[in-house]
């Protein structure tokens, strides 16, 4: 069965344009629910910006590469956008950065 750090290790292929970072590490992706009967997920992830010219691709991106783990059936990904709180970079990206 596909577990949530499956998932989340998945989307650390996924990088966000500008910063050139994935979206694990940059502190997007908030939560990860697998369902119970194991045929998909709900991905809870913030964006940099709520004005985030990428957001579409993004949630593309997500939904295909965590898709993949369940045998890319349609539908098997969904992925809710949240602002509540707004991002703010991790430390160790706030470094990386130089902020």
């Amino acid at each position: 069965m596909i577990t949530p750090d499956d998932i989340r290790e998945e989307l650390k292929s996924v990088k966000d344009p500008e910063l050139d970072l994935d979206i694990v590490t940059l502190g997007l992706v908030r939560g990860i629910a697998v369902d119970e009967d194991g045929t998909g997920a709900e991905i809870t992830m913030t964006l940099t910006s709520p004005f985030c010219p990428f957001a579409n691709e993004l949630i593309e991106e997500v939904e295909e590469k965590a898709g993949a783990l369940f045998q890319g059936e349609e539908g098997s990904v969904r992925v809710e956008i949240t602002f509540d709180p707004p991002w703010e970079p991790p430390a160790g990206v706030r470094e990386m950065l130089g902020l």
